[in-house]
């Protein structure tokens, strides 16, 4: 990968393009008298902080030894400042977590520091300031 940063960008996008597609698409066809299939609620901004931040960490971590700072900003992986300062926050503990249990046990803090992070950011609602707060 020493081709530069817009490989990784090339996967960012394809990665954040795919976790943002979980919505089901409906299917045309059928009777047109039949109401539309319910769809379920979109997923709660808590819950899309956690998918991505897990998501993050991982390809973060998972980048090998020394090459944990993968050449990507905040925006392109489809995060917000405050979505950002939760990574690198799950990420230096991840990373400690990793160095004295090993890589399962840092996936394990990540998913759990993610979760806990990400409610306690969204637990009254969209932060206000901003696309980007």
């Amino acid at each position: 990968m020493g081709s530069g940063p817009a490989p990784l960008r090339a996967l960012a996008a394809a990665a954040t393009t795919a976790l943002l597609a979980a919505a089901p698409l409906g299917c045309a066809g059928g009777d047109p008298g039949t109401p539309p299939p319910t769809t379920s609620a979109p997923p709660a901004p808590q819950d899309v902080c956690t998918r991505l931040i897990t998501h993050w960490a991982g390809v973060i971590l998972d980048a090998g030894e020394g090459r944990d700072a993968v050449a990507l900003d905040y925006q392109s992986m489809g995060l917000s400042g405050g979505q950002n300062d939760i990574l690198r926050a799950v990420l230096a503990d991840a990373r400690a977590e990793r160095d004295a249990k090993g890589p399962a046990a840092a996936r394990e803090l990540t998913a759990r520091e993610a979760e806990r992070r990400c409610a306690d950011r969204y637990r009254s609602g969209t932060p206000t300031g901003g696309p980007w707060q």
